[in-house]
């Protein structure tokens, strides 16, 4: 979380830094090495967002209006950087992958670097200590750092790939196991107990990066569409999701509610914690559909918003509740990425969140719908997945691709426009469009004169 309020992430495969409002309002700005991979970040003590460059084996910092410093020079020895956290000391602590070392810097760009081992995720425990995943190849371990740089290991039996670590609400640290499905708790004492997930992980298995959850659990992302939840006493519930990708990061947002980043870019998501009742009518259809909305459990007589995608976002609809604190509205769907995605309503006064959940369907038109062969034509499309590349198709034959935007649209500019084939016979043909990888396909009829 950043000092702006908003959230800050790192896309590794498009070499940016970007940001998210709990409005669902993207920035990313471009990191100066190219090719350079960032992986970690987190807020500085000195109001800038601090994170590593796995493959450059750098130090960034990034400013809250994207200005960028890079250090490594004097450190050649750094080698592939990955999980970085703020310490208790005023410096940033960071894991290297396969230097061998811990390191920390400065906000004024010194570096210094702990032997101790290679490491994965790390964070600030609740006895002030810098606790980090360790693995290497069917065996890992957690470690633990103070800021003078005293260390001590603990062995994680049976473990086979340590990644994620958080403090919990119960004074513990918790932490993720890749590849044998299990979640760890360690005490600040160092005793180690494991849960293995029971059977839902078998579906929803490879679990990556956890955080302490508002509701006092530990929440998980999982490599499948899903996100995992384990209470205290060790009692796992699984939610799925509409990932396109693997989820590889969580985090509490500033909202209270959680948002998860995905291996292969393209996608960030939210889950909200529901104190209110909200549905829509159909629960399926596409970019400009009309909505009925019927909301239950606010305040009578307070205004909800139900907003287009997260809280704060543009409204999609306004609405006053009755005497027993319900409603119903109407309005147009919103363009929105194919699958699953939920409507968030929220009281003004008593800030009840209800979502609804909603399955965008693809959609695509063309104009003209009919004409001779060598007539020029514009297909458009909506409803697909965001920033995926559209394959076109006259019948089964290719006519090339379009690119979807961040909603899952191509129109206007981005509009995909062909000539009908030379030598086409009168006849309906069908003109579709298929999402590279969403698999989202909608078609339309051209008739040929």
């Amino acid at each position: 979380m950043g000092p702006d309020g908003a959230l800050w992430f790192t896309d590794g495969y498009n070499n940016k830094i970007g940001r998210i409002t709990t409005a669902g309002a993207i920035t990313e700005y471009d990191v100066p090495t190219s090719g350079s991979y960032p992986w970690g970040i987190t807020a500085g003590p000195d109001g800038a967002l601090w994170f590593t460059e796995l493959y450059a084996s750098q130090i960034g910092r990034v400013t809250t209006s994207g200005a960028f410093r890079e250090y490594h020079a004097s450190h050649p020895n750094i080698l592939n950087p990955m999980g970085i956290t703020a310490g208790p000391d005023g410096a940033l602590w960071f894991t290297e992958l396969n230097g061998g070392q811990i390191g920390r810097i400065t906000t004024a760009g010194t570096i210094t670097q702990y032997g101790v081992g290679s490491g994965s995720a790390i964070v600030v425990g609740p006895d002030g200590a810098l606790w980090f995943t360790r693995y290497s190849p069917n065996t890992g371990s957690i470690g633990r750092i103070t800021t003078s740089g005293t260390y001590t290991e603990y062995p994680v039996p049976g473990a086979m790939f340590l990644d994620g670590i958080t403090a919990g609400s119960d004074g513990a640290l918790w932490f993720t196991d890749q590849d044998v499905n299990t979640i760890g708790r360690i005490t600040t004492a160092g005793t180690v107990t494991e849960f293995p997930m029971p059977g839902p992980a078998q579906e929803y298995r490879g679990a990556n990066g956890i955080t302490a959850g508002p509701d006092g659990a530990l929440w998980f992302a999982q490599d499948a569409a899903a996100i995992g939840r384990i209470a205290t006493n060790g009692e796992f519930s699984w939610f799925p999701n509409n990932a396109f990708f693997a989820n590889a990061s969580i985090v509490t947002g500033p909202d209270g509610e959680l948002w998860l980043g995905s291996y292969g870019g393209g996608q960030i998501e939210e889950a909200v914690f529901v104190t209110a009742n909200l549905s829509v009518t159909p629960p399926s259809g596409n970019f400009g559909s009309v909505l009925t909305f019927t909301g239950g459990g606010f305040t009578p007589g307070e205004n909800v918003r139900i907003y287009v995608s997260g809280v704060g976002s543009a409204v999609l609809a306004s609405v006053t509740a009755n005497s027993s604190g319900s409603f119903t509205a109407t309005a147009r769907s919103p363009q929105s990425v194919y699958g699953a995605r939920l409507f968030l309503g929220v009281g003004e006064s008593s800030g009840n969140l209800g979502a609804a959940p909603f399955s965008m369907a693809p959609h695509v038109s063309i104009d003209p719908d009919s004409g001779a062969p060598g007539s020029k034509v514009v297909l458009e499309g909506s409803g697909f997945g965001p920033l995926e590349p559209i394959g076109v198709y006259w019948n089964s034959t290719s006519l090339g691709s379009a690119t979807a935007d961040v909603h899952g649209t191509f129109n206007g500019s981005a509009a995909f426009a062909f000539t009908v084939p030379a030598g086409t016979s009168p006849g309906s043909y069908a003109v579709s469009a298929t999402g590279s990888k969403s698999g989202a396909n909608s078609f339309a009829y051209f008739s040929v004169k």
